[in-house]
């Protein structure tokens, strides 16, 4: 089906770099994209984000990826074309494409502007497009995404720093809403310190709340606190600091995504407390009953954002001038760099300059 439907359907070429098998090593790839449709909007794509999904989707951490992958979700660019269709977005704008490229628009959740949660949803990289292509995503010079899922980009932001608020800092903001961390003067604990943990403590601060990290890492105590603005740090495994911190947060947001218990997480909770896990471990984690029933504590997930909540919190980090902190790179520097993000050596979010990157081969 795949085959007849790429055969009717106009195609235009495309270049990027792709992961082809489970070594998860990219290397440049010329293929094809959808011709843009009457609600389509091409993008000429000048930032891209690397995401810890992407480094899981080259290696097949999940045992779902399709090859090859061009990975890629956090995509900042400027517009080329628009559909017949297209009323909000013009040549030139700067717009910006997460981590969604459709969804199936009809269902109970589309219907509830909940597209993050359709079970048709497609992801903006290996995913089936609505040509029955693989979706291919932002390691590349251009993208065609339908309007509905292409943001304006707020003129107060950058767009290399800005780039990871399309997947990072929706992930974080999204929970933050939904489960009403948003009181000032509330305790937010923090898990973990990477790419969505750095953004929480920002985005948790302009809420007005107050930020407790909770890190393996000894050594991210100062930055955490001088320069991300968190009250406080806790290393996990000194044992008498988190028994000392015993029962005094609101809220956790655990962004690790390796697997990790959960016990002493939840013993940092109040009675009433939410611990919300967004890391994707590859192995299921321990939940411990005990600790929920005693103190009527709550364990709950999110996934990205909706659309409207993506533009939300767009608006909400121009206006409180929130970025990632980045380390920009060219993309023949992308291997490199997901060995570094293996290790988790970067504070906070690799970067590629896809326009000042090296020309095609």
């Amino acid at each position: 089906m795949a085959k007849s439907l790429e055969s009717q359907i106009p195609q235009q070429k495309a270049f990027g770099w792709a992961a082809r098998d489970s070594s998860g090593i990219l290397s440049p790839i010329h293929f094809s994209r959808r011709e843009n449709g009457v609600e389509d909007v091409s993008v000429k794509i000048m930032y891209c984000g690397v995401c810890h999904s992407d480094l899981k989707f080259c290696r097949n951490d999940w045992g779902i990826t399709r090859y090859p992958l061009v990975p890629g979700h956090e995509i900042v660019g400027t517009v080329t074309k628009v559909g017949n269709n297209v009323k909000k977005f013009k040549v030139g704008d700067r717009v910006s494409v997460g981590v969604m490229a459709g969804s199936c628009m009809s269902c109970e959740y589309c219907n509830q502007g909940l597209e993050n949660y359709c079970p048709r949803i497609i992801f903006t990289y290996n995913s089936i497009d609505i040509d029955g292509t693989i979706t291919s995503g932002g390691y590349a010079d251009s993208i065609v995404a339908n309007q509905h899922f292409v943001f304006h980009f707020p003129d107060g932001l950058p767009s290399d720093a800005g780039a990871p608020l399309l997947c990072a800092g929706i992930t974080v903001y999204s929970p933050m809403k939904y489960y009403g961390m948003t009181e000032p003067g509330k305790h937010l604990g923090v898990a973990g310190l990477g790419g969505l943990g750095h953004l929480a403590v920002k985005i948790a601060k302009a809420f007005g709340l107050r930020v407790t990290v909770i890190s393996s890492s000894p050594g991210k105590e100062s930055e955490a606190i001088s320069k991300l603005g968190a009250d406080a740090f806790i290393v996990s495994s000194d044992s008498e600091k988190m028994k000392g911190a015993t029962g005094t947060m609101d809220y956790i947001i655990d962004t690790v995504s390796a697997v990790h218990p959960l016990a002493p997480l939840l013993s940092l909770l109040k009675a009433n407390g939410k611990l919300i896990t967004l890391g994707l471990p590859n192995r299921p984690l321990e939940l411990p009953v005990f600790p929920l029933v005693l103190r009527r504590r709550l364990v709950g997930g999110s996934n990205i954002g909706s659309v409207k909540e993506t533009e939300e919190m767009l608006e909400f980090c121009a206006k409180h001038n929130i970025t990632a902190d980045v380390e920009v790179i060219r993309i023949d520097e992308i291997n490199k760099a997901m060995d570094r993000l293996a290790k988790s050596d970067v504070k906070y979010r690799f970067v590629i300059d896809m326009e000042s990157s090296s020309s095609q081969p």
